[in-house]
């Protein structure tokens, strides 16, 4: 896994940079160095589909809580319920586990609505960042789902890979 840190990192500039230059933040090198930096083997599944790379999200235990990183889609697999699939199993792993899980989002973040839809709310703000918390069993918003919502979606094989 420690070979996809390269291929995550631009991942992540891809999908972060209309967010990242609509905040005046966008810098080529730093957008992938601070993953370089922050990417953890231990706590990061790789999300695939038919054997391809297609997002990674981090969840990694820190003050008492999980915190929810580096949840990345490419840009071809958004807006089909593939996020919310994968949010939704983790959300029941640490419903299980009586953990609080925190997130940062930038503010402006179409990503925002997402978590909201599953039960985060805001902690703290600045004019850059969002912190939200979901605290274990909160409730979700529900509204119907699309058939390709599920995880995996129908007709593939969709994995959350661990390390």
């Amino acid at each position: 896994m420690a070979t996809d840190v390269e291929v995550i990192a631009e991942l992540r500039a891809t999908v972060m940079r209309t967010d990242l230059e609509r905040l005046g933040r966008y810098d080529e090198h730093r957008v992938r160095q601070r993953l370089r930096d922050s990417f953890s083997t231990q706590h990061t599944s790789i999300i695939t589909i038919d054997g391809e790379l297609v997002g990674c999200v981090t969840v990694r235990p820190s003050e008492g809580r999980q915190w929810l990183e580096h949840f990345y889609l490419a840009p071809h697999c958004q807006g089909q319920g593939l996020g919310s699939g994968v949010l939704r199993t983790l959300l029941e792993r640490t419903d299980a586990q009586g953990v609080t899980l925190g997130l940062n989002v930038l503010r402006g973040s179409v990503a925002r609505r997402l978590y909201e839809r599953h039960g985060f709310v805001v902690e703290a703000q600045d004019p850059i960042d969002v912190i939200m918390v979901r605290p274990p069993g909160a409730a979700s918003m529900r509204e119907p789902e699309p058939a390709v919502a599920r995880w995996p979606r129908p007709g593939t094989r969709g994995r959350l890979l661990r390390p």
